[in-house]
């Protein structure tokens, strides 16, 4: 049994090694295995699912304010990532920037670029740079390939990190589940499972260099999570649960804001 361990480790260990993703931000290595034309495509599929059942709202003040939130937003993006040589992130992203008639305060952003707010957040945005802060967050989550790291965990841990085309085409059932697992049961219930407490300070830092380059005033995501706080009550919204709101995120988020603050220029 020892003897099969060390060949397994011999195995895997330099894949991994191989496979460290390198934030462009932070500078945190993580391990990502996966090919990310895979993940857009699993993410690709799993989008298709929600729309289907879930139209997007068209012709309201609300969905034009997503969708012209998220284009300047996907421009801050690229100008970020070209000007630090990593266009290549967001290379092959078909950016979508949705409203779906959903009464809970939620929002997420798939592998690739697409991008769904429910229509229970738009009240906590509370205005257009209220929705920048959610779109760069959730938008940061995808950049920095938080679901990646979590989905190449879990082929490490439960099938010895096997290569996803073998995973896939030996145990599809199994890739699939551990999907779901990285990113909910979107075409169900479009909630993507709750990152880690460094995922969600990486998002929350990207998210606001992201929002100041686009034009908006980082200090907005002081009082944006600030009304998602006073609006938990007994039952939090659906986005609070998912990325936790309390006293010391908000005082990291404005340890943040300086740095953010050097990208901003008012539109």
């Amino acid at each position: 049994m020892k003897k099969l361990t060390v060949i397994i480790a011999a195995v895997t260990f330099p894949v991994l090694l191989s496979s460290c993703f390198k934030n462009p931000v932070t500078g945190r290595s993580s391990l990502n295995i996966l090919p990310e034309s895979e993940m857009r495509s699993m993410a690709s599929q799993q989008y298709a699912g929600f729309i289907a059942t879930n139209s997007p709202v068209q012709g309201t003040e609300d969905a034009a304010t997503v969708k012209r939130v998220g284009q300047k937003m996907q421009a801050a993006v690229t100008q970020y990532l070209q000007s630090i040589g990593k266009a290549e992130l967001i290379s092959g992203y078909q950016w979508e920037f949705n409203l779906v008639n959903e009464n809970t305060a939620n929002a997420w952003c798939m592998p690739g670029g697409k991008v769904v707010f429910h229509s229970g957040i738009m009240p906590l945005c509370a205005n257009e740079a209220g929705v920048a802060v959610v779109m760069g967050h959730e938008i940061a989550h995808a950049v920095a390939r938080h679901g990646n790291e979590r989905m190449s965990q879990g082929l490490a841990t439960e099938l010895g990190g096997a290569a996803l085309s073998v995973a896939l085409s030996e145990k599809p059932e199994q890739t699939q589940q551990i999907f779901n697992t990285a990113y909910g049961a979107v075409a169900n219930y479009g909630v993507i499972l709750p990152f880690s407490r460094a995922h969600e300070s990486e998002a929350d830092q990207m998210g606001l260099i992201f929002m100041a380059i686009a034009g908006y005033d980082p200090n907005e995501a002081i009082a944006f999570w600030q009304r998602m706080a006073a609006a938990g009550g007994a039952k939090p919204p659906v986005f609070m649960s998912t990325h936790p709101s309390d006293k010391r995120r908000i005082n990291d988020i404005r340890g943040k804001i300086p740095e953010a603050m050097k990208y901003y220029k008012p539109n």
